[in-house]
């Protein structure tokens, strides 16, 4: 897990972080020498792999809190707590994320869709919110927000993921701007197909809830492991690192993409949009029959 990048004196706070990607996010964080604080809903489970973590990483500073990002004042008093017990917050990686309801949109519940929503994008924005402050005066600072597949294909019966991992996207590409000349990266990172809980619950919903097509791409995925946790870890280790200052404002496959060689082109990158959420037109796949 040893990685080329530095995290050494850095303070990360890790929503989600109790199992799946962000617990890998965590380790891969820690083993790069950052001091960390973790947040999830359920604690139980996260103070158990604190406990992991501490005895892996004897001597850094690893704490954890139950956060619930969907509610202000969670986000509010875990961001105090967290600057207050480690110093300011150099990075933020927001992983906390759920599917939400499956099935066709006229079926499911609506409070469930709504709180698909209320997890995914009014989390993320509440808990870079909190952190902004802080890393404005720093005049540095890191944001990661861990996106998916939903951002940009559209997912037949998981409507509120689909649209709720878009929108997060596009707030973290606008709040790039925002944030840009204050010394703070924004960046999305899609993990690839991993096979966590997540998956699990696409495989309960089963195809009449999440169609054929998926299901059978789910099952496959299943069966032959999925990506592994680690390329989304490295991606986030890489973004929070001194090595990818300059790269703000993109969404970054962690398998497809040779984000390390970007850094020697930042300014191909400020000049495009390259790596970002757009609309494809006519003129873009040689079609000449609907633009002006």
């Amino acid at each position: 897990m040893a990685s080329i990048y530095s995290l050494s004196g850095r303070r990360a706070i890790i929503t989600g972080a109790n199992r799946g990607l962000g617990l890998e996010i965590a380790h891969h964080y820690a083993a790069a020498g950052a001091e960390l604080a973790l947040g999830a809903r359920d604690f139980d489970l996260l103070e158990t792999e604190i406990a992991k973590l501490k005895s892996r990483y004897a001597g850094l500073s690893v704490i954890g809190r139950r956060l619930d990002v969907s509610v202000p004042e969670d986000v509010a008093d875990f961001a105090r707590w967290a600057s207050e017990a480690l110093g300011s917050i150099d990075v933020l990686v927001n992983n906390a994320g759920v599917y939400g309801p499956m099935g066709d949109v006229e079926t499911v519940s609506w409070d469930a869709w709504a709180q698909a929503f209320a997890i995914n994008v009014y989390g993320s924005v509440l808990m870079a919110s909190a952190v902004v402050p802080g890393m404005k005066q720093m005049g540095r600072g890191t944001i990661i927000q861990i996106s998916g597949g939903g951002a940009t294909n559209p997912l037949p019966g998981i409507s509120a993921y689909a649209s709720s991992k878009a929108a997060i996207v596009r707030f973290a590409e606008t709040l790039a701007l925002e944030v840009k000349d204050h010394g703070i990266t924004v960046n999305a990172i899609a993990p690839g197909a991993l096979n966590t809980r997540m998956l699990e619950e696409v495989l309960a919903a089963g195809p009449e809830r999440v169609g054929q097509a998926f299901y059978d791409r789910s099952l496959e995925q299943q069966a032959k492991g999925g990506t592994p946790p680690s390329k989304g870890a490295e991606a986030a280790v890489f973004l929070a690192s001194d090595a990818a200052r300059g790269i703000t404002g993109r969404l970054i496959s962690a398998v497809w993409d040779r984000y390390e060689a970007w850094p020697d082109h930042l300014d191909a990158l400020d000049m495009s949009d390259l790596y970002t959420l757009r609309r494809i037109t006519g003129r873009d796949r040689n079609q000449d029959w609907g633009d002006r």
